[in-house]
């Protein structure tokens, strides 16, 4: 993946509807997204904050599976959507169905990379054998906690960008960019030449563009997706209309970070 300047939201597959999800990828990509991070639900999402948890909730409830959210991938595929797709679940529901077979699965349907927060570099031997077979990139996260030999460590793993995580703790809004996440960003563009992509906290133009500013080569935001739409779950326009807006911010404050 070749991603600069990329703004990456997250989406939640089938929240409120498999029908919407598609909808809302087409219109984050129309309006400037350069990738997108496909979330498979999971009932016990422990990176995630009170919004991405509820609209995993509710998809779950609405009947979202593995299986359902690979079939959204392969039909975005079929739709034309070309920018990188990202799949980003926990280790339960890949290990649940069949570890190698799920991610032959995600490739088959067009998937380029996979993001597991649940595992940790030193258990992450045999899913790292499984993307490499199947040319997925298995993406790493690092936090403002990691030292700099740790940091390195997970560097030299990761493939196609490196996750730098914004803030400790949980995915959710933040209002303020935090010094240790723009030092984080420093402290990686050391030890990797892959494209350093921040999330976590994201939540506003001005943060996307000091946090572009600090080094990074994209930005991640979900929760504020989420928020976004979720305010007009009656009124499917609109909320395309509202998200269309906010890509627009933030794709802009990253093309013009200096």
């Amino acid at each position: 993946m070749k991603l600069k300047s990329a703004f990456m939201p997250y989406v939640c597959c089938g929240d409120p509807s498999t029908e919407f999800t598609i909808k809302l990828v087409e219109k984050l990509v129309s309006s400037g997204a350069d990738a997108v991070e496909l979330g498979i639900p999971f009932s016990d999402p422990i990176a995630d904050g009170k919004t991405i948890q509820a609209a995993s909730a509710r998809s779950l409830n609405n009947g979202m599976t593995p299986k359902k959210a690979i079939e959204i991938i392969q039909k975005l595929r079929e739709n034309g959507i070309g920018v990188p797709l990202i799949v980003m679940t926990y280790y339960n529901i890949i290990y649940a169905n069949g570890g190698e077979k799920f991610i032959k699965s995600i490739k088959e349907a067009g998937a380029n990379a996979i993001i597991v927060p649940d595992v940790p570099l030193e258990e992450s031997e045999e899913l790292h054998r499984q993307c490499e077979g199947n040319d997925v990139d298995l993406v790493y996260l690092v936090t403002p906690n990691c030292d700099d030999e740790r940091l390195k460590k997970i560097a030299e793993k990761s493939k196609g960008f490196l996750y730098a995580v914004a803030v400790l703790g949980i995915t959710g809004t933040r209002e303020n960019v935090r010094p240790e996440a723009l030092e984080l960003i420093k402290r990686a563009k050391k030890v990797t030449t892959l494209p350093l992509v921040v999330g976590f906290g994201v939540s506003n133009a001005n943060q996307a563009k000091e946090y572009m500013k600090a080094g990074a080569e994209g930005i991640i935001v979900g929760s504020k997706i989420v928020d976004i739409y979720s305010k007009y779950l009656e009124n499917e326009e609109k909320a395309l209309s509202e998200i269309a807006k906010f890509t627009k911010e933030i794709k802009g404050a990253i093309d013009t970070k200096i």
